[in-house]
């Protein structure tokens, strides 16, 4: 008899998937290759591992369970985390290679220790606190962090690290590390940069004194805190954000000119190859307009190399994919020709470097030497896409260095030497390989081969085939949709399992591999299925725009679209078709049942947003405009509003420790529907943050889920 996986197995260790190593690195000299290895005892707690190319051989360098103190981690670096989405992660889960290769800084437990490649690793600081945003300079001299909200700076090697910002600021006050919505919506952590050479470092302030103070309670099993925590709620003021340069030891500090507006969101930093420049990317709020600075490392005084405006009625998607070169120009993403695409900007010009009807997902390096640049991208398949490399002087035709039949991801050392390319297919769980420059594989560093005692192994022949097909949207614009089928006796019907997240720049509708807990709930008897309504990522400009200023509209639609294809196909119940979603999907959950009661079956709402007032400005005012300016489209995407619409059976879920969307989005709709006399379920996770998960819990949410569907009769036949 054919195993299938239960609940209690997706979520135990090892993980189903097998080895995925994280932070894959080369050593700047180019004979290392180090990772983060999950332990096959605990999935989530990592161990660095070194590979010696000369050798060929792998060893664990940094063993997190025997060097590790245990120490409960700040509640800064937990904050930090959770905004990385690793909040759930145990070990090392970071690490920096020294500048000339010869031993890696590694952050363990809230504090500093560098490994050399011989197994000796040295302690280098041992506080109470944490030790944030820990970097190594440019030239290798010094350790900076960040800790009780200053910068701290020491030799490497030498005297103790001491602080160079200044003492006697008030608590709103930090030095050195990204502001909440930079954290959570701008993908920037960091908040200081070393010059080349070691000579200057840039260094972010930041006041939340004109941040709103909200109340949030972590309510765990045992008690529960009551944080004031300042949250720039949409519509409310952002932290001011200035930017300083100053010598390692804080002397000569001059304050960098980013104009009279201090509105604004500081995007992106990077010195200049030679050091003689600051690069700053100047984001307006209304993330329409991006200006590239050029600051002055001495006088701190700036100028506008040029600027980025989005199309009408659309916005600037701030990215990584982009690199300054030696000679000053720049490889630079945009979509302003309404895709996705290279550009490189030099002598004040643009010239374009790649055109076409789909998108580059990623710049993974470039070749000064050899004058080649790589990129991921959709051009072959949208729903897959593969690594390619073009010349840069006279780029023309992409060439693909991946395989087909697989989707792919790449990235590569600074000096782009080699390629680091991860990839995966519906059958194939992650693998990665080192690539030389051409594609060719000369080593796997995780082969995860479904064999022998791979943990997949033993589900592998009874697993579901994935298919998938298009449909047509109301403005003509294709959808492209996944399902997956249980196996089905001919002349029944079976439920559905809809799942979706439907916000901006996503995209879940791929070939890539899916996480095994959907061949859980397929084995239950469900058909999966899933739909990338418009808004959703990699599909260009066009795309996107239907959900500027118009969330919870567009996309229930699209949805919707998606239903009533299903309930035309003679094996789906039409009457037993259930929605799930987390965090924008919980939202998206809401609002379909809202839109069309009696059309679906049920709905699991986890997570949800209900009233964007509630979420964050970066994000929230990105799609939706502030709501100071446009209420109407704001009162129209609630949740809230039309909460007493809700006629179908609703199990509403949340972790009450969350501070992403906070619990009080469900405390609201909950107060709403029950004054409303609203019936509906709820299971509330105490201690859980945003991702409700792990051994014991994962399978709790899951078997709460399905007992909800079966109360419903929401089961096959």
């Amino acid at each position: 008899m054919q195993s299938v996986p239960t609940f209690e197995r997706v979520f135990a260790s090892p993980s189903l998937s097998g080895q995925a190593p994280r932070g894959v690195k080369l050593s700047p000299d180019g004979k290392w290759l180090t990772v983060l290895r999950a332990r096959d005892s605990d999935k989530d707690r990592y161990d660095l591992w070194g590979f010696e190319r000369a050798s060929g051989e792998w060893r664990m360098l940094v063993d997190s369970e025997k060097v590790g103190s245990g120490r409960e981690l700040s509640e800064a670096e937990k904050m930090q985390r959770e905004r990385q989405r690793i909040g759930k992660l145990k070990g090392i889960v970071a690490y920096d290679w020294a500048p000339d290769g010869s031993a890696i800084m590694v952050p363990l437990d809230g504090d500093l220790y560098l490994a050399g490649l011989d197994g000796g690793v040295r302690r280098l600081t041992d506080t109470p606190g944490s030790e944030l945003n820990p970097a190594l300079s440019d030239g290798g001299r010094y350790l900076s962090f960040v800790r009780d909200n200053r910068v701290w700076i020491g030799a490497l090697g030498g005297a103790a690290a001491q602080p160079i910002t200044p003492a006697g600021e008030p608590e709103t006050v930090s030095w050195g590390v990204a502001e909440f919505v930079a954290q959570e919506e701008l993908d920037r952590i960091e908040g200081l940069w070393w010059a080349p050479g070691d000579r200057r470092i840039a260094v972010q302030r930041t006041d939340e004194a004109p941040v709103g103070v909200v109340t949030r309670t972590a309510i765990g099993a045992d008690a529960t805190t009551v944080t004031r925590q300042r949250y720039p709620a949409a519509g409310t003021d952002n932290a001011l954000v200035q930017l300083f340069l100053m010598d390692p030891d804080g002397q000569n500090r001059v304050e960098v000119d980013l104009g009279t507006d201090k509105d604004f969101y500081l995007g992106r930093v990077d010195w200049a190859k030679d050091g003689r420049t600051l690069y700053v990317q100047r984001l307006s709020r209304a993330q329409d307009r991006l200006d590239m600075l050029a600051a002055d490392p001495a006088t701190g005084k700036t100028r506008v190399l040029f600027t980025e405006r989005a199309a009408t009625g659309h916005w600037i998607n701030l990215t990584d994919n982009y690199k300054w070169l030696k000679d000053g120009s720049l490889v630079w993403w945009s979509e302003r020709d309404a895709h996705g695409h290279l550009y490189r900007w030099k002598g004040g010009n643009f010239t374009q470097l790649t055109r076409g009807d789909w998108e580059v997902t990623n710049l993974a390096g470039v070749d000064e030497a050899g004058k080649r640049i790589f990129f991921d991208a959709t051009k072959d398949d949208p729903l897959a896409q593969q690594t390619y490399a073009i010349a840069l002087d006279k780029p023309g035709t992409p060439r693909r260095l991946t395989e087909l039949g697989f989707a792919n991801a790449a990235t590569m050392d600074k000096q782009a030497r080699a390629l680091l390319v991860s990839r995966s297919n519906a059958t194939q769980p992650p693998q990665s390989y080192l690539a030389d420059t051409e594609g060719r594989r000369l080593t796997w560093i995780s082969e995860n081969r479904v064999a022998g005692d791979h943990p997949w192994a033993p589900f592998a022949a009874s697993a579901r085939a994935e298919e998938f097909g298009t449909l047509e949207a109301a403005d003509g614009q294709i959808l492209n949709w996944r399902m997956v089928k249980p196996a089905m006796e001919p002349g029944k019907r079976y439920p559905v399992f809809f799942q979706h997240y439907g916000g901006p720049r996503s995209q879940y509708v791929t070939k890539a591999w899916s996480n095994p807990l959907e061949q859980a709930i397929v084995a239950q008897g469900y058909i999966l299925f899933e739909i990338d309504n418009r808004g959703s990522a990699n599909r260009g400009v066009a795309f996107e725009k239907p959900l500027y200023r118009a969330m919870g509209g567009v996309e229930v639609a699209d949805q919707k679209l998606g239903g009533e294809y299903l309930k035309s196909l003679p094996f789906v119940d039409p009457d037993r078709i259930a929605l799930y979603g987390w965090s924008y999907g919980g939202y998206l959950t809401l609002k379909q049942l809202q839109a069309d009661p009696g059309f679906y079956a049920a709905g699991i709402a986890g997570a949800p947003v209900a009233r964007w007032e509630l979420y964050d400005t970066a994000y929230t005012e990105r799609y939706m405009g502030d709501p100071r300016e446009v209420k109407v489209a704001y009162d129209k995407a609630s949740a809230l509003e039309d909460a007493d619409k809700i006629k179908d059976p609703l199990l509403l879920i949340h972790g009450m420790s969350d501070d992403n969307v906070v619990f009080s989005n469900s405390t609201a709709l909950a107060a709403k529907m029950q004054h409303a006399g609203v019936p509906f379920e709820m299971m509330f996770y105490p201690g859980e943050a945003h991702g409700v998960a792990g051994p014991e819990i994962g399978p709790h949410l899951w078997r709460t889920i399905m007992r909800f569907l079966k109360a419903h009769g929401v089961t096959p036949p």
